[in-house]
């Protein structure tokens, strides 16, 4: 029998002109619901405003305008709310989640805003903040931002939203970097060649490379930090109760089955593992879809997933350290890294097999490596991770991150520790490799169906009735 041919990756190594992504890229404190919708719209208008301050082009009037995947599902993903904030000179990492309601209310209210917390101008909902039909050419989510000038000239600026909350401005140099990696690698098979020629693990190599931008100590400090905003991310979503914004009035569950799992005792009964793994991912995109803080890992709609995965190694692995955890989180972000390199996290061009799917790939691997896994053993369980998520579609009814998306962590969070222990089984070798499941993954994406990929114009957003 004579096996199909695998998709061949596009040549990609790491000598050649590829920025480095630092962790600190793959895990960003922020605010929901979503990455591409909300945090990076914010900090594209924030950087808008900011611009024209500091260039002393200080307008009479700002507009905005919302564009593809932005326009046709901005209002449940709050893209809109965050476009005023951000022209308002807000930041997902600092902002006050609950501070919004009162600030947006102040804008609405008075018809004027703050642009960059420094200069005060007239702003008018319906016609400076604009829902418009159609595609820009470079990105599914697209943001013209125009500035109008005292002189009767205008100066435009065209962002997108590229995924995990990472913007890009039209006509902007792309970002160069002079950090020498010191292990650089941009694939799978680079990576796995890295850890062959210097017998480190994938996450001491990724620690190695983080030294590029600062000392091990802070490297380690903001992955304690991370972990501490995942676990309060959880805390948050397993003590909230009633519905979450939007319409669609789903009715949060986590704070109900959390007390019924207390209820049922100590975690002896096996079924218990896996119901407080779902729990823990629940909590988290209840969290999320409220507009709550909580990690960008990769993206917001997938934030649920490794927070999981990482809370059932410290709950339910004898012998769980917080170096441990650390090795999870620098192990998923080197997965992570190859994502963004090779292929997307942005729903809107690959579907939700871009953000859970990634997400379960990238937790696979981190829990391999927590429990001592070898490096083809880590790269193994990625490919496993992604390969059963393939063809997965981004199809939010109503455009809010609720359904399917809540439940969607539960899933990949599940896949996730199974991959892991499936990788785990074997001896690192495997047929597919993770090279060829992300190249998969980037194919499927292309080939995809817009009205599946984060426009709510297809599957379940058409299909159920929203009440």
């Amino acid at each position: 029998m004579t096996l199909p041919a695998i998709p061949a990756a596009p040549a990609l190594r790491a000598d050649d002109s590829i920025a480095a992504v630092s962790v600190t890229e793959l895990f960003t404190i922020g605010i929901g619901p979503s990455s591409s919708h909300t945090v990076g719209p914010m900090r594209a208008a924030k950087a808008f405003a900011r611009e024209m301050l500091d260039t002393g082009l200080i307008p009479d009037r700002v507009q905005a305008e919302l564009f593809g995947s932005l326009s046709l599902t901005g209002r449940g993903h709050h893209s809109d709310r965050a476009v005023l904030l951000g022209l308002a000179g807000e930041t997902p990492e600092t902002i006050d989640p609950d501070a919004i309601e009162t600030m947006l209310a102040d804008i609405r209210d008075s018809g004027r805003i703050m642009l960059d917390g420094r200069h005060p101008l007239a702003f008018h909902h319906e016609d400076d903040l604009l829902f418009r039909p159609g595609f820009l050419p470079a990105h599914p989510n697209g943001m013209v931002f125009t500035a109008f000038l005292p002189d009767g000239s205008a100066v435009v600026r065209r962002f997108y939203s590229i995924g995990g909350g990472a913007i890009r401005m039209e006509g902007a140099e792309p970002m160069k970097t002079n950090r020498r990696l010191a292990h650089p690698f941009a694939s799978g098979a680079e990576l796995l060649e890295r850890t062959a020629e210097t017998g480190l693990s994938i996450a001491q190599l990724v620690r190695a490379n983080e030294a590029a931008w600062r000392d091990d100590a802070e490297t380690d400090g903001f992955l304690d930090r991370v972990r501490d905003a995942m676990v309060g991310a959880i805390e948050r979503g397993c003590s909230a109760s009633g519905i979450l914004p939007g319409g669609l009035k789903v009715q949060r569950r986590a704070q109900a089955i959390k007390q019924k799992l207390v209820d049922r005792g100590p975690r002896t009964d096996p079924s218990l593992v896996f119901e407080w793994v779902s729990l823990w991912a629940l909590a988290v995109n209840e969290e999320n879809a409220a507009g709550g803080r909580v990690v960008t890992a990769p993206t917001n709609g997938a934030a649920g997933v490794i927070p999981a995965v990482l809370r059932y190694y410290e709950a339910f692995v004898h012998g769980a350290t917080r170096d441990g955890v650390r090795t999870l989180l620098l192990t998923a972000a080197a997965v992570g890294m190859l994502y963004k390199k090779r292929a997307s996290i942005s729903a809107a061009e690959m579907g939700c097999q871009g953000e859970v799917g990634v997400a379960c790939s990238m937790a696979a691997a981190g829990l391999a490596a927590a429990l001592g896994g070898s490096p083809t053993q880590v790269e193994n369980a990625a490919e496993i991770g992604m390969e059963h998520n393939l063809g997965l579609t981004c199809d939010p009814i109503g455009g809010l991150v609720q359904i399917p998306c809540i439940e969607r962590n539960t899933m990949g969070a599940i896949k996730a520790i199974n991959a892991a222990y499936l990788a785990l089984h074997g001896d690192g070798k495997h047929i597919v490799s993770l090279d060829q499941v992300i190249e998969t993954m980037r194919q499927t994406g292309e080939d995809m169906k817009s009205q599946y990929k984060e426009t709510s114009l297809g599957g379940l957003a058409v299909n159920v009735v929203e009440c």
